[in-house]
Formats: C-alpha cells, structure tokens, sequence
C-alpha cells in the first residue's frame, strides 16, 4: 500500500507539504498525495548517505553484489502491482513496461556479476626497483575507489529502467558508493514501490542504513539543493537539455565542484544511403515509422532527423514514409505537460517557413496524445538555419535532402553531438560510408549500421552516452557496465606494507580478475610474486 512518504534511510517521513500523481491518460490526480522534500530532508539524506559510506565501500564485492541482486529479487516480488501503478502514472503499455522491469532487473544482476568479476577496479601495480639506476623506482599501486554519495535523479520516459533502481543508482551501488535518488514527479507511486524494495533489499543484506534514500517533490528547488549539499560527490540525471544545464552550473558553483553525468538531448540521425534506398526502400520506411513513433516517440535514441541524397528514390522514400505515417495511431504522451511541449515544437517546426509538413498521424482520440509528424527541408535550410533541427521530444522528424556527398557531409559536421548515428548502406555505398565514418565517430558514441537506434543493449560494450549535448561528459556511458567508472576514481598507494593494503594490492594476493603487473596484463588469479 502508498502511503506517500520520503525515505529517508531506513526512515518513512511524511512532510507537511504535499503533491499528487497524475493519471497520464486523463489528468485525473492519483491517490495518494506525496510528501515534498524540504531542505531539512535533504540534509538528514545526505548526512546518513555520508555517514554510510565508508562502511558501504569497504564491504567485500560479494556482499555489495548481493545487495544488487537483492534489489533485483524484491523488484519481481512486487508483482504485477507496479507495472499497473506505472501504467496509470505514464500511460506506457503494460507489455512495454513488463519488458522495462526485466531490463531493470537484468542490469543490476549485471552489474553484481560485474563487481564479482572484479576487472573494474583497474588494479595496477609497479613493483619496486631498489637497483634501478640512475634512480630507484618505489613500489606503486593502484586501484580505483568510490567518489562519495550519489544524487540521481529519475526520467520521466523511464519510469523503471532509468529511475530509483534504474542503471545510474545500480551503477552507483555497485561502486560502492551510496545514493541519494530524487524519485521523478511524474512517476512518484512507482518510485515509492521500488525505493521500498531497495529499503528492504538493504535491510535483508545487513547494508548501512544511509545506503539508500528517496526524496520527492515537483520543484526544481529540491533538485538544486541536492547537488549543492556537500556531501554529495556526483550527480546521474537523464532529463532535459535546460534541466542538464541547470544541474552542471550548480555542481560548478560549489566550493567543492562535483562531476554532473548529465544525459540530455539528442536527434540520432538516421543517413540512408542510395544503394539502401534502392534496394529496401519499403523496409526502411517500415522500420523507420516504427522507430519513430516507439512509445510517442519518447525515447532518447528516437530517429528524430533523417539524412539522404536527392532523387528518384528519395522521392519514393518520403512519399511512402508519408502515407506509412498517415495511419499511424496517436498514444498517450507521459505528462499533460510533455504533451504540451510537444506540441509546441511540433507547431515551431511546421511554422518555418523552408519547412514542409509531409504527414500527420491519425488524430487523438484522447487527452493528452501526441499525433506524429513528419516533415522535410533541404540542405541549404539547415545549414543556414540550425534551430531546424533542435530536438522535438516525441514522434516527430525531419527529412532532410542533400544536393550531394558533399552537402550531406556538411550537414552531418554541422549536426551537435549524439548519442547515436544510424547509417543504411549497401555494398554498393561502401565508398561514401567510409568518407561519412569518421565524422560520425566525432559525432556520437554509438554507429548503426543497418539498423534503428531506438532499443538499447544493457551489455559490457554498449555506449549510451555522446559528445555534448548529448551528454556532459563524452567519455563516459549511462547503459551497461562501463557505467560504473563514472563513479570511481583512481588511487596510488606508494611503499605501502602489505599490513595497510587493500586486499587486493597485497604482495602474495591471488587476484581473481584481469589487472596489470609491471605494465603487462596478466591472467585472474595470478599474485605479482617475482617475474
């Protein structure tokens, strides 16, 4: 049962200010009402967060993995209860969310199998060289050590997958470091159901009571001042452009200033070559309008502008995307006010005046539900006017034509960073895919080729991450197990006896996973005894 209330460590809190969830599908509000976390909440979060840690990130791998895997077993033990509360907060479909919660679930036995393994704590060890002339070498080790308290802040269009237990928070634990989650506003019943499965996952495990707190509230007040507390050490968010922003110029401002992993804006072009167009026009029309239109379009890989060069095929190729995209049914969007701004985008696009709207989809039959769009431009527009392509969250893109390789090269180094890039090619376009490649490597952190950037693999070689403004910090990932070295940071212990050593740098320590000795890689299980 709800009850509406923070969680505050092992703690329910409720607040004398207060929220309430809304129906997506109609805008009728959703018992219960909600406690807003004040400042004092955030305050007593993070000092048990700060309080937790050092106990939390000295436990052995084995029982942080266990804890995850706790998580992941108390999430399936609410049943099909959460998927119905997330249906009624998001309006998202009850097969697309059972799919969402398997993902959530599989990404935190992951990383436990991750922490298991070991790899990820870079160990690297330098063995002293006394004789070395002209001067000796000290014994150098390394390894990687958490950063601090998390604050994580949950998506709207992920209500499970990127949210309280979702891959920031996992990630997190997993390093060892504790979170402090502000659960999304949207979504505030399903957050409370998974902050209570972490609650009693912790507590099943023996974990230190501040390992894990949920603040909720409407404001961006709340948000504010969570990444300016001190104790807090980083800061995952997957959200909004301006709301990325806000959150980096926070961090920034602080005494201490604190990285901020901000996913944040992206249109994943989509460039289909000639050879692709002729060869399997309808299929890529299909696939597109599916991509496309996925969820209303609400996801952050969404095909949100498509690249091609001019011609008969092109012709072809829009004139079937239009009719394919006339039939296609208007869905509930996540929020009255996703919709809202939306619809705003869609109405800023059709009204430039170099733009044609090709198609709409079928009319709403209900509140609240975003009608797809399709429209188209040239070169030229673009690249005198870039706005053309700024992101429309939902189902909505933009064909853009290219006179030649030349124009669609120009296009494509115009374009801001992604975190993905689709190319559809065939032999027969090997030549100009090798010139567009290396651009598109400057541009993204995933390439495609010969298929749609909506679906994301939770996987150790997955990247879901880009040059900004896909995200702040090009060089790391939100998805799969590199996730986790966002919140590391690398530690040297020079001329330590082995009595003050973690266990894993330790002279005659078998190490279980791969690590490097003397600047060469060896197998697990190996110590650094001498070569």
């Amino acid at each position: 049962m709800l009850t509406g209330e923070l969680f505050i460590g092992f703690t329910r809190v409720r607040s004398r200010d207060q929220f309430m969830a809304i129906a997506a599908a109609d805008g009728a509000a959703l018992a219960p009402s909600f406690s807003i976390a004040g400042v004092a909440e955030v305050g007593r979060a993070c000092a048990l967060a700060e309080a937790a840690f050092d106990a939390f990130r000295n436990l052995e791998r084995g029982a942080r993995a266990q804890f995850l895997d706790a998580i992941a077993e108390e999430i399936l033990a609410l049943g099909d209860a959460l998927l119905e509360r997330a249906h009624q907060e998001t309006g998202l479909p009850l097969a697309r969310l059972g799919g969402e919660r398997a993902r959530t679930v599989g990404q935190l036995k992951l990383f436990a199998a991750e922490i298991r393994e070991g790899s990820y704590a870079g160990v690297r060890i330098d063995s002293a060289m006394p004789e070395r002339k002209p001067a000796p070498r000290s014994d150098l080790r390394l390894r990687k050590i958490p950063l601090g308290p998390v604050a994580v802040f949950g998506a709207s269009n992920f209500p499970l997958a990127f949210s309280v237990a979702g891959g920031d928070t996992a990630a997190a634990l997993a390093a060892g470091c504790p979170v402090v989650a502000k659960g999304h506003p949207a979504h505030p019943g399903t957050g409370e159901m998974v902050a209570q499965a972490i609650t009693d996952a912790a507590r099943r495990c023996g974990m230190p009571e501040g390992v894990f707190s949920l603040l909720t509230g409407p404001s961006n007040d709340l948000g504010h001042a969570l990444v300016t507390d001190p104790r807090i050490k980083a800061v995952g968010f997957t959200g909004s452009r301006a709301g990325g922003l806000a959150l980096m110029a926070a961090a920034a401002a602080r005494h201490e200033p604190i990285p901020v992993f901000a996913e944040m804006s992206s249109i994943n072009p989509t460039i289909l070559l000639p050879g692709a167009l002729e060869v399997r026009r309808e299929q890529l029309v299909s696939g597109f309008i599916a991509s496309m239109t996925l969820g209303a379009g609400q996801f952050c890989t969404n095909p949100g502008i498509v690249l091609l060069l001019d011609g008969d095929e092109a012709d072809r190729f829009v004139d079937a995307a239009a009719t394919a995209l006339g039939t296609a049914p208007a869905q509930v969007m996540l929020t009255p006010g996703i919709h809202r701004n939306y619809e705003r985008g869609v109405a800023r696009l059709s009204k430039q005046p170099q733009v044609h709207t090709r198609a709409r989809g079928a009319e709403p039959t209900a509140p609240h539900a975003g009608r797809a769009a399709l429209f188209s431009t040239s070169a030229d527009a673009l690249l005198a006017n870039p706005t053309l392509a700024e992101e429309i969250f939902g189902a909505a893109s933009l064909i853009v034509r290219c006179r030649d390789q030349e124009e669609l090269r120009a296009v494509l180094e115009s374009l801001e960073g992604q975190l993905t890039l689709t190319l559809h090619m065939e032999v027969g376009d090997s030549a100009i895919a090798g010139q567009l490649i290396p651009v598109m490597e400057r541009k993204a952190g995933r390439l495609i080729i010969n298929g749609w950037p909506t679906g994301v693999e939770v996987s150790h070689a997955m990247v879901h991450g880009g040059p900004y403004p896909a995200t702040s910090d090009g060089r790391s990932t939100s998805v799969g197990t590199l996730a986790v070295e966002r919140f590391l940071r690398p530690v040297c212990y020079q001329d330590f006896p082995d009595s003050l050593l973690p266990a894993e740098l330790r002279r005659e320590q078998a190490r279980p996973f791969l690590h490097r000795l003397d600047g060469r890689y060896q197998a697990a299980a190996e110590s650094d005894k001498p070569l």
